[in-house]
């Protein structure tokens, strides 16, 4: 590890190059990539279209920091707007970065309002990032221990619980927005129900709050819409995104729309690197393959595939407790500790994730083929079965 920090919990492999859903390491062994970097490698490895858009962009210009302006930058805000009919764009680097600007977008327009000391509503089992500010908004107390005192100004209730909501806001006067995940990823790959997204889409029209979608994990394409929220036909004030943006090269994006826009004014925040022309590039190719290459219905299509095979697969079988999610976000909930499953899963050359402590986490590249999925479904469901047999 040389003189890096022990900030990882790494896997015993290191990976020398990538050809679509397949990765190899040093040995020159290949695996099978159900993770996509967790569900940031959206077009795969090595995509011909984004390996040429980087390279052509890298020779012209990489950096040259927001002091000036970057017309790439700006044909990403409008791809981005008519996609989501949002009404403005602020870039950064991650899905923490862009949580931050959220959580500050919602402080600025409830001081704008004359809340004094504004509180957001978050949920449990949420994640939001690893900044002091969003690993206080994050509903995860593992987490967070050892970095108290908490930043304070969020309200926690159970996630797509809207009486539970409606009992913790009762008299306040010092709420100004909801921030939650369509999907909770690192929350187990749950769901909300599209009555509850609409139901909170009124309350906060009613309140005057803003209604904040955390998309860094399920947005650009993964669920079968371009956004999670779009499946319940709701849209927010405000939206982040991360991860899938840019097929690996590191954009997160605040966007804004209806009571928020306007709410930043020049000074209020910045990024050195956000928006960068490489990054810009990389996001733009990343929207325009999924565009032309009809990733979206790839995404239903493959991701239903691999549940309902994988629910024939484990039929019956003691232990599995659900086989959930939207396009190709899937959870596979165990009733005891699985994480033992990643190794075993690496040994036979699949790549996956345990989160929530009990659920499989597939987020496989949203060009993932129907062969890969009969692939994946064989060799996870065999070792499913054995993992839960020697328990």
């Amino acid at each position: 590890m040389s003189h890096l920090m022990n900030t990882y919990g790494r896997l015993p492999v290191a990976f020398s190059h990538g050809e679509g859903s397949w990765l190899f390491d040093l040995a020159g062994k290949r695996y099978l990539d159900a993770l996509s970097g967790i569900a940031v490698t959206t077009l795969g490895h090595n995509h011909p279209r984004l390996v040429k858009a980087v390279a052509e962009q890298a020779a012209r210009v990489i950096h040259t920091s927001n002091l000036y302006g970057i017309p790439l930058q700006e044909s990403l805000s409008d791809k981005l707007a008519e996609l989501a009919g949002m009404d403005e764009v602020f870039f950064c680097n991650s899905g923490a970065e862009a949580n931050e600007a959220a959580i500050k977008l919602a402080r600025l327009h409830g001081h704008g309002r004359g809340i004094a000391e504004p509180a957001i509503v978050v949920m449990e089992q949420s994640f939001h990032g690893r900044t002091l500010a969003t690993l206080s908004a994050t509903g995860n107390k593992k987490v967070q221990v050892g970095f108290e005192p908490l930043v304070g100004g969020f309200v926690r209730v159970p996630f797509d619980d809207l009486s539970a909501l409606e009992a913790a806001v009762a008299g306040r006067d010092d709420i100004v927005a909801i921030l939650v995940e369509p999907v909770q990823g690192e929350g187990g790959i749950r769901v909300a129900h599209q009555a509850y997204l609409q139901a909170l889409r009124a309350l906060c029209d009613e309140r005057q709050w803003l209604l904040m979608f955390d998309e860094v994990q399920c947005g650009i394409g993964r669920t079968g819409k371009w956004f999670g929220h779009q499946n319940a036909g709701v849209k927010p004030d405000v939206m982040t995104l991360a991860k899938g943006l840019g097929s690996g090269v590191p954009i997160g994006a605040c966007l804004a729309a209806g009571r928020a826009t306007g709410t930043f004014k020049p000074g209020n925040h910045g990024s050195t690197f956000g928006g960068n022309p490489l990054a810009c590039a990389a996001a733009l190719t990343t929207l325009a393959v999924v565009e032309d290459d009809g990733l979206l219905s790839n995404a239903l299509v493959v991701g239903g595939l691999i549940r309902s095979t994988l629910a024939r697969a484990l039929e019956g079988v003691g232990g599995v407790v659900d086989i959930r999610g939207a396009g190709l976000m899937i959870g596979i909930e165990l009733d005891r500790p699985c994480g033992a499953l990643v190794t075993q899963a690496l040994e036979a050359g699949f790549l996956i994730n345990v989160t929530a402590d009990r659920v499989v986490r597939l987020l496989p590249p949203l060009n993932f083929s129907t062969a890969d999925a009969a692939t994946l479904v064989e060799g996870l469901a065999a070792l499913i079965r054995k993992f839960l047999a020697a328990q």
